[in-house]
């Protein structure tokens, strides 16, 4: 039978992060340069805080435009109760968040660390090598096909 994949073998490792201090008109700044929706949010330890998104900043965008911003922090303005999983989360539980959320992308953590990121996009290659590594694996097959059976997948 085959082993799940786990987020830690499959997630992004090297990534785009702002503290909590930092103005979030630069953490904008870098997130317009680099061409990326959003970014975790995490101290010089790598605790992680939340994410800042596009989302998330739209209420600067609102705020800025009635002239009230007590501070320009990005901890005022992240997302503090993000979507997260561990690294030992495997791939069907994933995709199921992924499935039944509007989330893009998963923060991985390992004791309250960011240890890394895992993409929509990171499950479909996966899942992708799983199916062309193996085509005659049935067990392989069974293990993804299972995604649409698990309909009430443990969110952590």
């Amino acid at each position: 039978m085959q082993r799940p994949t786990l987020a830690k073998e499959i997630m992004i490792t090297r990534l785009l992060t702002v503290s909590p201090e930092m103005d979030v008109f630069e953490a904008i700044q870098l997130l317009l340069k680099h061409r990326v929706s959003g970014a975790p949010v995490i101290d010089a330890e790598g605790t992680f805080y939340g994410v800042l998104s596009e989302g998330s900043c739209m209420s600067l965008v609102v705020e800025s435009a009635y002239g009230q911003l007590p501070t320009t922090q990005v901890r005022a303005f992240m997302n503090d109760h993000p979507q997260t999983i561990t690294d030992e989360t495997d791939l069907l539980t994933i995709a199921q968040i992924f499935r039944s959320s509007s989330h893009r992308r998963l923060p991985v953590l390992k004791e309250g660390k960011l240890v890394g990121q895992i993409s929509r996009r990171d499950v479909l290659e996966a899942a992708h090598r799983m199916i062309h590594l193996a085509p005659e694996d049935e067990n392989a097959l069974l293990y993804l096909s299972s995604i649409r059976a698990r309909d009430d997948a443990p969110i952590e």
